[in-house]
């Protein structure tokens, strides 16, 4: 039998879309939602979220209008919060939707934050979805499209965050190592999602300036590493000499046969073998690892 989640009918916002997509996502992929403000309809219900009059998360109770309830949550923050109390979802990956969706939900819903009129974020995603629906089936149907975005952007969130967890080791473990063989360089025998996990285990202090790992296409790629997480300058640029050129130009700078490119703002090169891309950077004298501790974002980078 699958879950009945009941919400109220009208107007649909972003906290009711992701509450339902949340129960979707992590207890009844088949779960049906009830759009009604009848209390009576809504007590047959195995879930209600954001109407009701209730918060009682053991009896799956989650409005967060009533004047007895005090605290930061929407609906969708409420289950978040019942999902990871009840060992459903983990206390990582809860922070991590957290910080990366429900929270601004909670703070657009409950009046913390306005979303910009011109950035379309999930919850303006949901009003312009809900835009122009008249008729209660009208809104029924929009209220699934908007829920069926939102699974998908739960999916993606979870993915994301089982690649971070899977990265860990691999990242921590090539750090070290390249603080062992004295190398600015950090190994990677597969893409990874590096950045969060390597300023999570000190990156900012960390006296490596590169990292090299193979691509799709069989190329490797070399990557500058920013001063902190979420900056666009480099710790250490690559060489003014390789910005902007591609295939003999770049391998006439780097001396390097199989040179492929070099984005014109030196934070991402491309090399044919993992030997060459080492070789150019030997060459530049980039590859031994500087004991100088790198500058904040916005600082200039060292030469």
């Amino acid at each position: 039998m699958a879950l009945t989640v009941g919400t109220h009918s009208g107007t649909f916002h972003a906290d009711d879309v992701l509450a339902f997509a949340l129960l979707r996502a992590f207890v009844d992929d088949e779960a049906t939602v009830v759009r009604t403000r009848d209390p009576e309809v809504l007590d047959t219900c195995d879930v209600v979220v954001d109407v009701g009059g209730s918060y009682d998360p053991e009896a799956r109770r989650f409005d967060h209008h009533q004047g007895t309830y005090r605290g930061p949550r929407s609906s969708a923050g409420m289950v978040l919060d019942w999902l990871e109390s009840s060992g459903t979802v983990t206390a990582d990956l809860a922070h991590h939707l957290r910080h990366r969706m429900v929270d601004y939900i909670d703070a657009v819903d409950t009046g913390r934050e306005a979303p910009r009129v011109d950035v379309p974020c999930f919850a303006r995603m949901v009003e312009a979805i809900g835009d122009g629906t008249d008729t209660a089936q009208d809104q029924q149907d929009a209220f699934l499209v908007a829920a069926g975005i939102g699974r998908i952007l739960i999916d993606g969130l979870v993915a994301g965050h089982e690649r971070v967890c899977e990265a860990r080791a691999a990242v921590r473990r090539a750090m070290d190592e390249a603080v062992r063989d004295g190398r600015s360089v950090i190994f990677l025998d597969r893409y990874h999602p590096w950045k969060p996990v390597y300023f999570e285990y000190g990156g900012r202090e960390h006296p490596t300036d590169f990292v090299l790992f193979p691509s799709e296409d069989a190329t490797w790629k070399v990557v500058a590493i920013p001063p902190e997480l979420g900056c666009f300058d480099q710790k250490r640029p690559l060489p003014a000499s390789w910005a902007g050129k591609m295939r003999e130009e770049l391998e006439a700078a780097t001396g390097i046969p199989g040179s492929v490119f070099c984005h014109k703002n030196r934070f991402i090169a491309v090399f044919s073998t993992k030997e060459g891309a080492i070789e150019a950077l030997k060459r530049e004298g980039l590859y031994a690892a500087r004991p100088a501790a790198p500058a904040g974002c916005g600082s200039t980078p060292a030469a």
